[in-house]
Order: C-alpha cells, then sequence, then structure tokens
C-alpha cells in the first residue's frame, strides 16, 4: 500500500512474501467510499495491506460466510419460536395442575419435548462454540 492509505511506517511485513515465479493473476475489486474506509480501518488495525487483509479473509477456512451466518440466525430463530411455545405449553400444564391439583395426561409428552429442545440448543450452541 501507499503512504497515501495510512500504512506509512510500519516495521512489521505487511505485504506476503514472494513466491517463486510471481503470483500470475490479478483481481480487481471495486468498493464504495464506506467500503474503503472499513476495509483501510481493518488492515490498519491488523497492521496488513488491503489485498493481503482480502485474501486472508477469503482464504481463512475458519471464518464464516454471510450465508453461513444466516443460516445460523435463521436455526436459532426457529428455537426461539420452539422455546415460545414449550413455554407457553408447560404453563398450561402448571395451570391446569395448580387449578384442579391434577397433571394432565400430556405432561409427559410436553416436558420430554421441552428437555429435546433445550438439547438441541445447547447442541447449537455448543456448535457455534466450536467454530
Amino acid at each position: 500500500m501507499t503512504e497515501g492509505n495510512g500504512f506509512a511506517g510500519w516495521k512489521s511485513r505487511r505485504r506476503r512474501a514472494n513466491v517463486d515465479g510471481g503470483r500470475m493473476h490479478r483481481h480487481e475489486v471495486k468498493v464504495s467510499p464506506e467500503e474503503e474506509a472499513q476495509l483501510l480501518a481493518l488492515a490498519e488495525k491488523h497492521r496488513v495491506t488491503i489485498p493481503r487483509l482480502l485474501i486472508e479473509a477469503a482464504l481463512n477456512e475458519d471464518s464464516e460466510s454471510p450465508s453461513e451466518r444466516r443460516d445460523q440466525f435463521m436455526q436459532l430463530s426457529n428455537l426461539q419460536r420452539l422455546v415460545g411455545s414449550v413455554a407457553n405449553n408447560i404453563n398450561q400444564i402448571a395451570r391446569h395442575a395448580n387449578a384442579t391439583g391434577e397433571v394432565p395426561a400430556d405432561a409427559a409428552p410436553a416436558i420430554a419435548h421441552a428437555r429435546s429442545v433445550i438439547i438441541r440448543i445447547d447442541r447449537q450452541l455448543a456448535d457455534m462454540a466450536g467454530r
């Protein structure tokens, strides 16, 4: 990068090391002024050039893509809906038991369903933590 991009004076290696035979492929990326400001800030934060930042981000297998985050959001939204319906069912069972002194026959399946939802939530959280 040039001095105009705010990277002058860094002592660490900003650019990637040279490779035998050079790099033969070139990709041009156009960005808006807002995206440029974000890229500059991130590159400065990580003390690398923008091309290096983009390459490392794109080739990093550990990073999540927007579609992966969207899928994760949808799964969590579904779990949130399930928790709401399970909580409503358990509340209705408790209200009936308190009013009549009898536990309804559908209490056991409802509680089993609540447990399965909790297990799904635990698995989803474990998957997210493992990323």
